[in-house]
This record gives structure tokens, C-alpha cells and sequence, in this order.
């Protein structure tokens, strides 16, 4: 298992796209929009998502800020089967808070567990 990337809500993703890159010195690697569910994914980083944990910048479309609180989203864990991952975790007492399948509007595996403060943590089916 490894951290995949961790997903910041953010107001304006041009804006945010250009302080990661610009300031942070990461690189854009992946922008993509999801029409059907009304929000636009950018992923940035300081190398390939092969190798790399990376930052996802979701912009949700009509919304331009968040509360400091409601901006964090998730960490993304990447595992090899996301519906054994729920079975194994579920028997070992953790909390399945949306159970395994397709994401909205797309067709990646997921799900997400709910660690004990709350946070979410999503599971991804590993690429093949």
C-alpha cells in the first residue's frame, strides 16, 4: 500500500493550479473535467503519480471558497482489490462509509473508510 495523493477543495482552480506550480514548484500533471458531475480535477506534484504521493485540486463548479475547516477532502491509499480491502477492513472493526464501486462519473473503483476523527480516507483500485 502506499499514499496516493491527498485532495484540497479549492475556489478557483486556475489560481490554485498557478500557486502550486508557480510558488510551490510543483508540476501540473493532469487536469481533467467531469461534466456530468459538475467539478474539474488538476493534479499537481514534484514527480510522476507512479512514483509520487500528489496533491488533487478539486474544483466543484459554482462554488468559489470553503471555510478553512471544509477545505481538506481526503487521503487516497491505493490498494490492489478495493472490494477485498473493505471486506478485510470491515472485519478488522473499521468504518466502510461508501462502500466499493465506480466513482461518480467515471469508472475507477472506490471507497471510502472513516478513521477515528472523522476524516475520510479513500480506497483506489490499483491501475493495471
Amino acid at each position: 500500500m502506499r499514499i496516493l495523493h491527498t485532495m484540497l477543495r479549492v475556489g478557483d482552480l486556475d489560481r490554485s493550479i498557478a500557486f502550486y506550480t508557480e510558488i510551490m514548484g510543483m508540476k501540473l500533471l493532469r487536469r481533467q473535467d467531469y461534466p456530468d458531475g459538475k467539478f474539474t480535477l488538476a493534479f499537481v506534484g514534484y514527480g510522476d503519480e507512479a512514483d509520487n504521493s500528489v496533491v488533487e485540486l478539486t474544483y466543484n463548479w459554482g462554488v468559489d471558497g470553503y471555510e478553512v475547516g471544509s477545505g481538506f477532502g481526503h487521503i487516497a491509499v491505493e490498494v490492489d482489490d478495493v472490494y477485498k480491502a473493505c471486506d478485510e477492513i470491515r472485519a478488522r472493526g473499521g468504518k466502510i462509509i461508501r462502500d466499493a464501486g465506480p466513482m461518480n462519473a467515471g469508472s475507477t473503483v472506490i471507497a471510502f473508510v472513516e478513521d477515528p476523527d472523522g476524516y475520510p480516507v479513500e480506497l483506489i483500485g490499483r491501475r493495471q
